[in-house]
């Protein structure tokens, strides 16, 4: 069974993808800066206490891994770039330890040219991010560019508004304005990211996944 480097695995949906990934066998290893917020005692699961924005943290938790699932995202007090630099590390390590495969995690208001087509609302929520966190909106798109321009195989999910609902599992895929709403539960966006560990359906894309 693989080993999967999971960042970002004490938030909200970070601690959901955990728990399913455990459950079907994987094994972990989980960069937390506070260890005390993980309550799962599980043998498949390598807890190290640590920083994204630290480069040899980041890499003693990919080094050992076949895959990475990058989760972590920014809380009140987060540095600034965030998302870009901690993806620069995790880059960075892949390629030290050969480790192709990256299943990052970003919100709707990240454009995808390439399959989006934003109808009226979607283009109003994205203005009010311009205005409201240009610098979280900034640095997803970021994030994306390292991704881009990495060579791995990498899988970019992103959710509209979150909440904490009883999963559907009936959601759907699709691109922001194609064949999607404006909300999902938190509970299905860590079962379609469980999804991905096997599947490369969306590999060098954004799939935007919502009720």
């Amino acid at each position: 069974m693989k080993t999967i480097a999971l960042f970002g695995g004490s938030g909200q949906i970070g601690k959901l993808v955990l728990e399913k990934v455990l459950k079907e066998g994987y094994k972990v290893n989980a960069l937390i800066r506070n260890p005390t917020k993980i309550d799962i005692s599980d043998s498949n699961l390598n807890v190290i206490k640590g920083d994204v924005l630290n480069e040899n943290d980041v890499l003693k938790t990919v080094e050992s891994s076949d895959l990475v699932l990058s989760l972590f995202g920014h809380v009140k007090g987060s540095p600034e770039w965030l998302q870009t630099e901690g993806t620069d590390y995790i880059v960075e390590a892949m390629k030290k330890s050969d480790v192709d495969k990256i299943i990052s995690l970003s919100g709707g208001g990240l454009p995808f040219p390439e399959k989006d087509k934003p109808k009226l609302a979607d283009k109003m929520i994205r203005f009010i991010m311009k205005v409201a966190v240009p610098q979280i909106l900034k640095d997803a798109i970021l994030h994306a560019e390292v991704l881009r321009k990495s060579n791995l195989d990498w899988i970019i999910v992103r959710a509209p508004r979150l909440n904490n609902d009883k999963p559907k599992h009936n959601y759907r895929v699709g691109w922001v304005g194609v064949n999607a709403s404006t909300k999902i539960s938190r509970a299905d966006v860590a079962d379609f990211i469980v999804k991905q560990i096997e599947s490369d359906e969306f590999k060098h894309q954004m799939p935007f996944v919502s009720e």
